[in-house]
């Protein structure tokens, strides 16, 4: 991949002299859906699937950026003086809402940017290449330009800026994961105060399937943001009655016990998703700890169930691929992945039921919905770098 955007960096820019080359990993969440933002718990891994770039620093202050998944657009132009959203400025917005974010912190750009880009993450799939995106371009500007920041900063700034430069109201998750990621471990993040710990993915016997609905989700557009306020509504009709800084402060016994407070049957079950998921996280890594694998699986399936009916951000076509999935033999649990309304799923499927869970889930969902489903068998990698 390193020689592909090499190779297109010279065609496109004339020469490949003093250009870097740079990764940023997808995620995938093994569970704690919805949370990030509710001050509760997440458990995601990074993926060794991701963006590259090759860069290198202009002597004007000119932005140039190409995607190779995008080639159609051709090279996109900017300025380091127009760092604003447009909606023609496509993909473009989330690189550009990065150094926008950087600036804001008092790092600013000396100069512009010559960038090819290529990223493996289907579009669209809910496996965070927004995110990849953001913390890629985070990384190599604090490489390029020598800005000091760690690599939780890179996370707090990549959401920084899809919150307020591309108006996606999203948690920390998918950022954390990407600028965090660890070879063959998940994290286990508080999102209300950031502490985390690395948890061995010891999945002995089993593998991470990850299963592509095609349906494509365009969460700044859908509900995503709505399931937000919903919740931070709800969460000040608690605060009249129980004394909480977020959902995920309650237990399930104190949920049920002040839920009244809540006015709005809605919202209460926005409210409930929040709390119980949270808790299913915290006990699901604990399974993990105790090589629990059955107990895990049941969780994850709880969790598709809670996403599914108490926060409504499933669709048909991925409630297919989860039941097809529960049917099978060797399948230890199987789940939604991501924000929702379309993307993927994610399921722990034992070695020797891989195959047949492709063969049969892919046939069932092509019978049933008339799409075509892609499997992707997913390793755990590392967070950014340079190549």
């Amino acid at each position: 991949m390193k020689e592909t955007v090499l190779k297109k960096f010279e065609e496109l820019y004339g020469d490949a002299q003093g250009v870097k080359v740079y990764f940023a990993p997808g995620r995938v969440n093994l569970i704690g859906e919805h949370t990030d933002y509710n001050g509760g718990h997440v458990f995601p891994c990074a993926l060794t699937i991701g963006t590259y770039a090759a860069a290198r620093k202009r002597a004007d202050r000119k932005l140039n950026f190409y995607s190779m998944n995008f080639g159609e657009m051709g090279v996109i132009e900017s300025s380091l003086d127009d760092l604003k959203p447009y909606k023609e400025a496509d993909w473009t917005n989330y690189p550009k809402g990065v150094m926008w974010a950087f600036a804001g912190r008092g790092m600013t750009m000396d100069c512009g940017l010559d960038i090819v880009l290529n990223g493996t993450i289907p579009n669209g799939s809910g496996l965070s290449s927004s995110a990849s995106l953001e913390v890629l371009t985070g990384y190599l500007l604090k490489d390029l330009y020598g800005f000091d920041v760690t690599n939780i900063d890179l996370a707090r700034i990549g959401q920084y800026s899809e919150n307020n430069f591309n108006g996606m109201n999203c948690g920390i998750m998918d950022q954390f994961a990407s600028a965090m990621g660890k070879k063959d471990h998940a994290i286990f993040l508080d999102t209300a105060d950031l502490s985390y710990e690395y948890a061995p993915l010891a999945l002995s016997g089993a593998k991470i399937v990850v299963t592509n609905s095609n349906v494509k989700h365009s969460l700044v557009n859908s509900e995503y943001n709505v399931r937000r306020s919903e919740c931070e509504k709800a969460l000040e009709e608690l605060q009249t009655v129980v004394e909480i800084k977020g959902l995920g402060d309650l237990t399930e016994e104190q949920f049920e016990e002040h839920k009244s407070a809540i006015q709005d049957e809605v919202r209460v079950r926005r409210a409930k998703h929040a709390v119980y998921e949270n808790r299913r996280t915290i006990r699901a890594v604990e399974a993990l700890k105790n090589q629990d694998l059955k107990l895990f699986g049941e969780l994850m399936n709880a969790s598709h169930v809670s996403l599914r009916d108490d926060y409504q951000v499933s669709c048909d076509e991925i409630d297919v691929l989860v039941e097809e999935a529960w049917k099978i033999d060797g399948v230890i649990g199987s789940r939604i992945t991501g924000g929702g309304f379309g993307g993927c799923t994610v399921s722990i499927v034992r070695d020797d039921a891989v195959e047949i869970f492709k063969e049969k889930v892919g046939a069932a969902y092509q019978e049933r919905t008339g799409k075509t489903a892609d499997f992707y068998v997913v390793e755990i990698g590392d967070g950014p770098g340079e190549l």
